[in-house]
């Protein structure tokens, strides 16, 4: 610990990101990224923009990429946000909903940043649990809480909770901000967004990171009432005006534009996700139902740290959680067909070489 950190340092505990290593070449299932490119109009958009309007500061307000987004959801601009990847947003929407005075309320297992951002601005909190399956039960948060935060689908279970239950959720909590990340959405799920006119206490927060293969690129989006996009704002420009730059909002423009790009990427992605659910099962794997660009399985005989170990000798990289309740799981992000091959195969060989 250095002795120039603030209390307020010391006492965080980080975000662990997925494992990026750079000592041999590996199928990465690690990460959740896209295995396929982004649309080629959005590289040839951040091509054409790589010009001489570089050396000038970037839209504050990304008016042209709050009006694509705007128009795909059948919005206004006023109730769009963007900045820096969801995560990003997350980081603006703690401080600028949620308070120290109630806790603010989010699943036990669930996306580990939400303990870490409550930590940061000094929130209480209360992690609500999840059924034996990971479930997310709509009645448990009909309680006294100072804000609600849900993943749809949840990471790292994948677990996808229904349209219906998320506006029960809506209308058991008016007077308090609620919160659906929908990083995964596109893979399945049905967003909230369709609720935003109607329930002002809603944010929808969602990436192009997954779904549309630009998680280089660093763009997230969030819709919601005008005021709940104001306090954003206001919070985004007391730490930095610009959150997005030039390439990445002419990038993320031509992305949301290529509907028919983005269609067929998550159609291929999902395809692959059924079929290598279906592979596995010989193998003698249980596999959490998925609306998400990845699987939660578990083995009924093999530890998972030691399968973790196993496919990473083998150059496949895939996620292991060292906590309560999902120790025993391993989540896999989906490949290209081939590289999931090459995973089945390489469970295949590990299983039967006991």
């Amino acid at each position: 610990m250095s002795r120039y950190w603030s209390e307020l340092t010391a006492s965080l505990v980080p975000y662990v990101p997925g494992e990026q290593p750079k000592d041999q070449k590996y199928i990465k299932l690690n990460t959740n990224e896209n295995p396929y490119p982004p649309s080629p109009k959005a590289i040839e958009a951040i091509r054409s923009a790589a010009g001489a309007d570089l050396r000038l500061y970037p839209d504050p307000s990304c008016d042209a990429l709050r009006e694509t987004i705007a128009a795909y959801f059948e919005l206004t601009s006023e109730h769009i946000f963007v900045g820096n990847g969801s995560d990003e947003i997350l980081a603006f929407a703690f401080p600028a909903f949620f308070s120290a005075s109630r806790p603010i309320l989010f699943p036990d297992i669930t996306y580990t940043f939400y303990p870490v951002y409550a930590q940061l601005y000094g929130l209480a909190f209360e992690t609500v649990p999840t059924d034996e399956q990971f479930r997310i039960q709509a009645r448990d948060y009909n309680v006294p809480n100072g804000g609600i935060v849900l993943p749809n689908p949840n990471a790292p279970t994948a677990r996808y909770l229904l349209i219906d239950e998320i506006q029960e959720i809506l209308e058991t909590n008016k007077d308090q901000v609620v919160i659906v990340d929908e990083a995964y959405i596109d893979f399945g799920g049905e967003s909230a967004v369709r609720f935003v006119k109607e329930y002002p206490n809603l944010l929808v927060v969602q990436t192009l990171s997954k779904s549309r293969s630009l998680a280089g690129l660093r763009v997230g989006m969030a819709m919601g009432h005008p005021d709940l996009i104001e306090g954003l704002n206001r919070v985004k420009n007391s730490f930095n005006s610009y959150t997005l730059d030039r390439l990445a909002m002419a990038g993320a423009i031509a992305a949301i534009e290529d509907r028919a790009y983005f269609e067929e990427t998550t159609r291929k992605v999902t395809a692959t996700r059924d079929r290598t659910v279906e592979a596995i099962k010989p193998l003698g794997f249980e596999t959490i139902e998925s609306k998400a660009n990845f699987i939660f399985i578990k083995h009924l005989h093999r530890s998972a740290k030691e399968l973790f170990a196993a496919l990473r000798d083998k150059g496949i990289l895939v996620r292991y959680f060292n906590k309560p309740r999902i120790d025993q799981y391993l989540r896999v992000s989906i490949g290209t067909d081939e590289e999931m091959d090459t995973f089945i195969e390489a469970l295949r060989e590990i299983i039967d070489g006991d």
